[in-house]
């Protein structure tokens, strides 16, 4: 790439980026209610996104190979344990990637 490529590219990147963030401040302005329709995706995409994500990191799980897919459940197993804990969902999430990379790279090697 050259100079102006990556200039260009660079600068629609961050172009992107702030039209992806000021966008739903210019269309919902706060002098009028939110409509009840961003609302109700606003209660309902958050758990959606996980049980995508949960689905998406389980889908390659094989019960026929050699862990079983015993580091997988010990791990939520763990977030899940963690989340009734603290309620932090930050704080599960981390604390479950943590756990499966240690179960992975020292117990089920």
């Amino acid at each position: 790439m050259t100079l102006t490529e990556q200039i260009i590219t660079i600068s629609l990147c961050a172009l992107g980026t702030m039209i992806t963030r000021f966008l739903p401040f210019i269309i919902f302005s706060s002098q009028k209610p939110t409509p009840k329709y961003i609302q109700y995706l606003g209660n309902a995409l958050p758990a959606a996104i996980f049980g995508m994500l949960v689905i998406y990191c389980l889908k390659d799980v094989s019960v026929l190979q050699a862990s079983h897919g015993i580091p997988e459940l010990l791990a939520i197993a763990f977030t899940i344990a963690l989340h009734l804990w603290k309620r932090s969902m930050l704080l599960s999430v981390a604390g479950g990637t943590v756990c499966y990379m240690l179960l992975v790279q020292y117990l089920f090697v």
